[in-house]
C-alpha cells in the first residue's frame, strides 16, 4: 500500500475557470469550428512562460483549475510516478501528441469544421486521461507531462528572470525544513523549501505559481514576490 504524503485538499481561491472547459466541450461537440479556441490554451502557456514561467498553468488554465478546485477533493493524492517527469518520457509525450494532431489536421485540411474537430478531440481525450490519472495518483499528474506544460517548462527562466514581472517563491533562511508543509500542499509535488535563503527564490521550471505553499506555511516565512 502506497503511503499518502500529500494533503487531500487545500482551498483554492479565485474564479472557477473550469466552466470554460465544460462549455468548450459541450459547444464544440455541436459546432466543431469552436475547436480552434483551444489554440489559446495551447499557445498561451508557452508564450507567457518566457517571462512568467508556468504561471498560466497554475492561474489561467481551465483544466488545471478543474484539477485544483474539483478533483483534488476526491483524488487519493498518491505520489506522481517519477518516470513521467523524466526528459525522455516528456519528450515522447510532446512528439506523440503533436504527431497525432498533425496527421489528423492534415487529413482534415481545407474543411474548417474537420480541422476544428481535431482540436476538440485532442482536448477531450487529454482531459479524460487527466481525470483518470487524478483518481489513480494526484490531480496534477497530467500536468507533470502535459505537452504544452513541458514546452513551457523548457522555455521558462531557470536562472536570472527575463522580466520584472517574473514571480518566484522565496523562503527565509530561517526555514528548518521540519514541517515540509509547502511540499505537502504543492499540486505539482515539488519541494519549495529547497530554495531557502536563496536570493532568486524557487526557479524550478515546473512551479506553477499557485501560491499554495505560501498560504500553507505555518511560520509565514515564505512569500511570492516579483524578482528585481
Amino acid at each position: 500500500m502506497v503511503k499518502k504524503q500529500f494533503h487531500r485538499h487545500f482551498p483554492t481561491k479565485g474564479i472557477p475557470l473550469y466552466w470554460i472547459l465544460f462549455a468548450y466541450l459541450v459547444v464544440g461537440y455541436f459546432y466543431p469550428f469552436i475547436g480552434f479556441v483551444a489554440l489559446i490554451c495551447m499557445l498561451g502557456p508557452v508564450l507567457t512562460s518566457i517571462w512568467k514561467g508556468r504561471y498560466w498553468c497554475g492561474n489561467v488554465c481551465p483544466r488545471g483549475n478543474m484539477y485544483d478546485r474539483l478533483l483534488s477533493r476526491y483524488s487519493p493524492h498518491r505520489p506522481i510516478p517519477s518516470f513521467v517527469r523524466t526528459f525522455g518520457f516528456r519528450l515522447f509525450a510532446v512528439f506523440f501528441i503533436l504527431t497525432v494532431f498533425g496527421v489528423q489536421f492534415y487529413l482534415g485540411w481545407g474543411d474548417w469544421n474537420a480541422m476544428g474537430k481535431v482540436f476538440w478531440n485532442i482536448i477531450l481525450l487529454t482531459t479524460i486521461v487527466g481525470i483518470v490519472l487524478s483518481f489513480v495518483y494526484a490531480p496534477r499528474t497530467w500536468c507533470s507531462f502535459c505537452p504544452m506544460g513541458t514546452i513551457s517548462s523548457w522555455v521558462a527562466p531557470r536562472r536570472i528572470p527575463f522580466s520584472k514581472s517574473y514571480k518566484s517563491i522565496h523562503v527565509s533562511s530561517d526555514c528548518q525544513m521540519k514541517c515540509k508543509s509547502c511540499a505537502r500542499v504543492c499540486p505539482m509535488q515539488l519541494t519549495p523549501y529547497d530554495c531557502r535563503g536563496q536570493e532568486l527564490g524557487y526557479l524550478n521550471p515546473d512551479c506553477i505559481k499557485c501560491g499554495k505553499c505560501v498560504m500553507a506555511c505555518p511560520t509565514k516565512i515564505m512569500s511570492m514576490r516579483m524578482e528585481r
